[in-house]
């Protein structure tokens, strides 16, 4: 299981092939490392907006959420015991960030 994180101008379409319009870049280098981060929190009752994250589906996220999520990375990242999902969480933070930064943008996590 993995999760690919992509950052959007808009609003994305839910099809791959359609979302490329939108596209502005991704995070791809910790996809399993992530999805074990965010799930292993998720089963601790750990609250927020990135336990939120559907392990299985898609989520998107605004960029107002977006911002509201990196202000709980560094909590998340206290909580993990492994450095690949401490990096993933940081790759995760760059993303959150400029998505916060830019207006109309949003962030789409894809499940596996």
């Amino acid at each position: 299981m993995g999760m690919d994180v992509e950052l959007h101008s808009a609003r994305p379409a839910l099809s791959w092939k359609e979302s490329r319009a939108t596209f502005l870049r991704g995070c791809y280098g910790h996809q399993k490392a992530l999805a074990d981060a965010l799930g292993s929190l998720y089963y601790l009752g750990v609250p927020g907006r990135l336990t939120s994250v559907d392990l299985y589906g898609d989520t998107v996220m605004n960029e107002q959420e977006a911002a509201v999520a990196l202000t709980e990375v560094p909590g998340l990242k206290e909580r993990c015991t492994d450095e690949k999902q401490r990096a993933a969480l940081d790759d995760l933070a760059v993303i959150l960030k400029d998505c916060g930064d830019t207006p109309g943008s949003y962030v789409w996590f894809a499940g596996d």
